[in-house]
């Protein structure tokens, strides 16, 4: 298996919405992925509530079950989709990929 995480800090104003609105696109988005990509076992956004200056605004939480797997996601349309949408909201990205 193999786990992917993402953590976004966002834009205060992106595409006409605040950084509070575009936080719950991005989560509907992502979350609305779940059975659509193949070996994508489970998929989850949380958003931060810490509020600190090291504090990223979100993040994603998503299982695969193996490295194909999480490359087909990738590169999946309505992932490239939701990835377009997020590029255009986001000011910095953190991932990491690990085997479990």
């Amino acid at each position: 298996m193999v786990k992917h995480v993402v953590m976004w800090r966002l834009k205060e104003r992106a595409l006409g919405n605040d950084k509070a609105f575009n936080a719950r696109l991005v989560k509907e988005k992502l979350e609305g992925l779940a059975g659509r990509i193949p070996g994508l076992l489970a998929i989850e956004v949380g958003f931060d509530f810490s509020l600190t200056p090291a504090s990223y605004d979100l993040v994603l939480y998503s299982e695969f079950t193996d490295r194909k797997a999480l490359d087909g996601y990738q590169r999946h349309p309505e992932h490239e989709a939701v990835q377009d949408f997020i590029s255009a909201v986001r000011m910095e990205r953190a991932v990491v990929d690990y085997d479990c």
